[in-house]
């Protein structure tokens, strides 16, 4: 979030005290022991600091050295990176690298899936349409890793 090539906001995000926790999109074991290695914070949507029940808006990222596998769901999903790097797979392609202002979009149920290599990330992201996690499906770490 400090390096010379994140996105300005970064500055911002990091002095605000929002409460970063794992995310909770799934109640899964498997989902849930792959969490440990992210964070999260709603800032629009059901759970977030201003509610709606039409969009999802909040920032996430991802510790050096993890995965979190193959997912989907109903809602259209965008991510765009502030900071750090990840590879992001989006379906049967093979992963691609996605630096700051870059950005990773997931029509509804298009499995997809993200790592990092030696560099955390940060991004913002959007779900919008069916937004709610009953039909969110984690599928673990793929295949072709």
């Amino acid at each position: 979030m400090t390096r010379a090539d994140a996105h300005p906001v970064c500055a911002l995000i990091t002095h605000l005290p929002f409460h970063w926790a794992p995310p909770q999109s799934s109640t899964d074991p498997l989902y849930t022991a792959h969490s440990v290695a992210k964070v999260h914070v709603e800032l629009l949507g059901p759970g977030g600091l201003v509610t709606s029940d039409r969009v999802r808006l909040g920032l996430y990222g991802m510790l050096p050295h993890s995965e979190y596998g193959i997912r989907t769901h109903p809602a259209e999903e965008i991510y765009v990176m502030l900071a750090g790097e990840a590879d992001w797979k989006r379906d049967a392609e093979p992963y691609a690298p996605h630096g700051p202002g870059a950005r990773s979009y997931h029509p509804s149920m298009m499995p997809h899936a993200s790592r990092t290599r030696d560099m955390a990330f940060m991004s913002v992201y959007v779900w919008h349409g069916d937004i709610s996690t009953e039909n969110y499906a984690y599928a673990g770490l793929p295949s072709d890793r």
